[in-house]
């Protein structure tokens, strides 16, 4: 079993929680969704459902990965969901993203990426995890994260030689 349950995170620990992974979950959110509503609607789901299921974890680690992969998964959920209605233009997701300090640029580009290249540049790059850390919180082999960081890599160069010429 990978984790129990127990009873509901008293107040104390929620706010602890949600100060080691708020941001990073938003700016994850954020590269998959791509508007600041949706990534704040991901981000309340991912605490909700903590609160909900209490989960007990083995060590930091199991739960940091956790909450990265209920957050991936949730957004491929809304990304499925989208579908079905309008939504805006990324051009505020691009002011937020250069609020956080990331050119936005750059965020366009690591947006366009395709997801699986994303993720991983998103936890590599921009949130500074090792390519090991990130092959844990995926559930990936650090091999796979090595290949998706260079083809990552690789598609965006193509991407910049592209919008240069």
């Amino acid at each position: 079993m990978l984790f129990s349950f127990a009873s509901q995170p008293n107040k104390a620990d929620l706010e602890a929680v949600y100060g080691r992974y708020a941001d990073m979950l938003y700016r994850l959110s954020l590269s998959h969704l791509g508007t600041k509503e949706d990534a704040e609607d991901a981000v309340h789901d991912v605490f909700e459902k903590y609160i909900t299921l209490s989960p007990e974890f083995r060590d930091s680690e199991h739960e940091k990965a956790w909450f990265v992969r209920v957050t991936v998964n949730l957004c491929r959920d809304l990304l499925r969901k989208r579908s079905r209605r309008s939504h805006e233009s990324l051009e505020a997701a691009y002011d937020i993203a250069h609020e956080d300090s990331v050119e936005p640029e750059v965020f366009r580009l690591v947006h366009s990426l395709p997801e699986k290249y994303r993720t991983v540049i998103v936890l590599h790059y921009l949130e500074g995890y090792s390519v090991e850390e990130t092959a844990k919180l995926l559930r990936l082999t650090a091999s796979a994260v090595k290949m998706r960081l260079a083809r990552g890599r690789e598609q965006l160069k193509q991407i910049m030689e592209g919008v240069n010429k």
